[in-house]
């Protein structure tokens, strides 16, 4: 605000973004930079309505009806699905739970923000890459460029760990072990860290791409860069996997019938080791879940091990040359007598 001492709004934002989240709550930079977008957007979309510049708004400024048509506009307008819209509004609510504590006055417009309510969203099913369609985005890499090897190494290795993007994507040389026994260091979700084995092949890959750049193996250098040198990001990893997909569904065209994204690698590892006998509690470690209730929905996806269990469950029907079944007067006399 030129001239005028911060209003309410404006002193809550400062204090929540600068002391709140990094401090009180020790939420990871990406988490705070998504609650960071969704504020954002929200002081624009209410500047926009208003006429006036976002740095003028306070908090009387955003009562509940206006958060309800910015949550309408971003998926009328905007096109974003129910899933961001919820992600959007869960920004603003933790937003107005903390100004109700710094602002008792505005409790009332606080409280009506509160209750505006998540939106119900269908499960959509989980998109995965069996075994031979990835061979084939693999093979559909072209690793005579510098790109293409940087390509398969990523794509390789965000198989082989079933990391989320983003921790790939903050993945440092000092945290690979490329030496047996061969692993990387992952930070998730909550600054978790986790150890995820590599397999050799793997290994060979991410050693050859290190030596590719000419990397100490203690470097604090970011291992997956795009072509101007920048760390990349997550929507480069999208166009990148967006390309190799369609050149695989050249010779596997199952690939183009499904809806992928990079995370549907890690569900790719998921299902590739539950298929091959690994128990959902190995498999919530390797992935970093802090619930076995989300890596249990991975049990309920695959159609042929589905098929598996019913052939070797009992069919319902009485056995051949069973007795038929009869009322046991004696247990039912004795059950009645209790």
């Amino acid at each position: 605000m030129t001239g005028a001492r911060p209003n309410t709004l404006a002193r809550a934002l400062r204090a929540f973004f600068a002391e709140q989240l990094p401090g009180l709550r020790g939420l990871s930079p990406h988490t705070i930079r998504s609650y960071r977008d969704s504020l954002c957007l929200l002081l624009r979309f209410v500047a926009a309505q208003r006429g006036r510049d976002a740095a003028a708004l306070d908090v009387e400024d955003l009562p509940a009806d206006t958060v309800v048509a910015f949550l309408a506009a971003l998926e009328q307008e905007r096109h974003n699905t129910v899933a961001t819209r919820n992600v959007r509004l869960a920004a603003i609510h933790a937003f107005f739970r903390f100004l109700a504590a710094q602002a008792p006055e505005r409790l009332a417009a606080a409280q009506a923000i509160l209750g505006i309510p998540f939106k119900r969203t269908a499960q959509r099913p989980l998109a995965y890459l069996e075994y031979e369609e990835l061979a084939a985005v693999l093979a559909a890499v072209d690793r005579s460029t510098p790109d293409g090897r940087r390509d398969y190494a990523l794509l390789a290795t965000l198989f082989n760990t079933g990391a989320r993007v983003q921790e790939l994507l903050d993945l440092q040389v000092r945290d690979l072990h490329l030496t047996p026994p061969y692993q990387v260091r992952l930070v998730g979700k909550g600054r978790k860290e986790r150890r995820c084995p590599l397999w050799p092949q793997t290994a060979a890959l991410l050693r050859a791409l290190c030596a590719e750049r000419q990397l100490d193996a203690q470097a604090a250098a970011r291992l997956f860069l795009n072509h101007r040198g920048q760390p990349l990001t997550r929507f480069g990893v999208r166009f990148l996997l967006r390309k190799h997909l369609r050149r695989a569904a050249a010779t596997a065209p199952t690939v183009a019938q499904k809806a992928l994204h990079p995370h549907s690698l890690r569900h790719s590892t998921a299902m590739h080791l539950l298929k091959a006998g690994v128990d959902l509690a190995t498999i919530a470690q390797w992935l970093g879940h802090a619930s076995l209730t989300t890596t249990s929905k991975y049990a309920t996806l695959d159609l042929a091990m589905k098929r598996e269990v019913l052939a070797r469950a009992q069919p319902l029907g009485p056995a051949a040359g069973a007795a038929p079944w009869r009322r046991d007067a004696t247990i039912l006399a004795w059950l009645e007598a209790l």
